[in-house]
């Protein structure tokens, strides 16, 4: 799949977050939205997710045979991490795994329990997701990005709540990705995306 932007812009109120932005992701490629806080990584990636529509220009995903993707399948297309995005704190992990995968299929088909087991949680299987600490949900959004069968995957300050260790762990996992997969961070912190071959700063597309 290929991924689109073609004169996108973003604006709230009178103020442009971002405009004129044309981009093409294919295959494979690495990139790292960069910019301090409010430079709009998160918005760009929020609006390539479809959970924000652009102000201006449009997002195409682009399938085998140069075919057009419907937006309402643009979500059957990606995951997305980050750490403001709610988790079902009313379920226990099981349970969130469980509903996760039948919206998202682990890429090999792996069971809920080899996917707690690869989290190293199997203390916490049957814990609520509301007692989890806050490096605990992130390295469960992480886990769960990296193990859907999707060919793009976003992440949105991957590391931020979680340890050293962990933080290790993150950095070891997303360069395992298999090697067909988009995947694009927004990050102001190089150590996250210091693998990347692609840098777009954000700032410069005001």
């Amino acid at each position: 799949m290929e991924v689109r932007l073609e004169g996108v812009g973003k604006r709230f109120v009178r103020e442009w977050i971002f405009r004129h932005l044309t981009l093409d992701l294919q295959p494979g490629d690495r990139l790292a939205l960069t910019g301090p806080n409010g430079s709009g990584k998160s918005t760009l990636l929020q609006v390539l997710a479809g959970a924000m529509p652009p102000t201006e220009g449009r997002v195409q995903f682009i399938a085998e045979k140069n075919t057009a993707i419907a937006e309402d399948d643009h979500y059957r297309q990606l995951v997305i991490a980050a750490p403001y995005l709610e988790l079902i704190e009313e379920f226990t992990l099981t349970e969130l795994v469980d509903f996760h995968r039948k919206f998202k299929p682990f890429h090999q088909q792996q069971s809920t329990q080899e996917f707690i087991d690869y989290l190293d949680l199997q203390a916490s299987a049957q814990k609520y997701i509301h007692n989890f600490s806050s490096g605990m949900k992130q390295r469960l959004r992480l886990g769960l990005a990296f193990w859907a069968d999707v060919p793009l995957v976003l992440l949105d300050e991957p590391t931020a709540n979680l340890d050293a260790r962990t933080t290790a762990w993150y950095l070891d996992q997303v360069q395992r990705l298999p090697p067909e997969k988009i995947i694009v961070i927004g990050s102001n912190v190089p150590a996250e995306y210091g693998f990347c071959s692609r840098i777009l700063d954000l700032p410069a597309c005001r």
